[in-house]
């Protein structure tokens, strides 16, 4: 790539990072244009839509999930890892509006594949790992991650106006009910990887996709 034309992707990335983490995902691509000081063909010759602009942005927040997943596993209580990723996670969602749509929409499921087996895997990791320690149920399954990041994405959605901080009381409650000490048996099967595949992506193609995990 040219220099000039780096410079142009760089520029669109900043103007998109700030608009979106500010507004949401849904900020006209005019305006990101705009913003960055360039033509919007210039935007679409660098990202053909608006996946391909969020995908590129949010490269450094699944960045940061991973290496989040990577420091929980070092920790030797593997209750504390478990929580103080999905603390991470929640915390990257609170501080941007748009990476916690991007969390609730279903685009997180098209990152990289090598980079999205990769969190997966590690998410796989700290269950089973908070299961061998005793603290984390043993029916619960990394799908059911996907119920908790869908469940704190709304609740920050819908309280971020009016008490900022109480995505931490949801989770903490959340994560309260998943210790093994708490546990009573569950009224359905967990979804399979393909039946949570198959949420995600059907709610996408409505525009009302609840979420994804990583």
């Amino acid at each position: 790539m040219r220099k000039d034309a780096r410079l142009n992707r760089e520029k669109l990335l900043e103007a998109a990072r700030a608009l979106f983490a500010e507004r949401g995902l849904d900020v006209p691509l005019s305006e990101v244009a705009r913003r960055a000081g360039v033509s919007i063909g210039t935007l679409y010759n660098r990202f053909p839509d608006r996946t391909a602009l969020s995908l590129a942005v949010y490269a450094e927040h699944t960045e940061a999930v991973v290496r989040s997943a990577e420091r929980a596993l070092e920790m030797p209580d593997a209750w504390a890892g478990f929580t103080y990723f999905l603390e991470r996670l929640c915390l990257l969602q609170a501080a941007d509006k748009g990476f916690n749509e991007y969390c609730a929409s279903g685009l997180a499921e098209l990152i990289p594949g090598e980079e999205l087996r990769r969190g997966y895997t590690l998410m796989g990791e700290l269950v089973a790992a908070a299961q061998r320690a005793g603290a984390l149920r043993a029916d619960f399954v990394t799908e059911d991650l996907a119920f908790v990041t869908w469940s704190v994405a709304r609740t920050i959605e819908a309280t971020a106006g009016v008490a900022p901080e109480a995505w931490r009381r949801h989770l903490a409650l959340m994560c309260d009910g998943l210790r093994r000490s708490a546990a009573t048996p569950l009224p359905a099967p967990p979804l399979r990887p393909e039946q949570a595949a198959s949420i995600v992506h059907c709610a996408a193609d409505r525009g009302e996709a609840p979420g994804a995990v990583g």
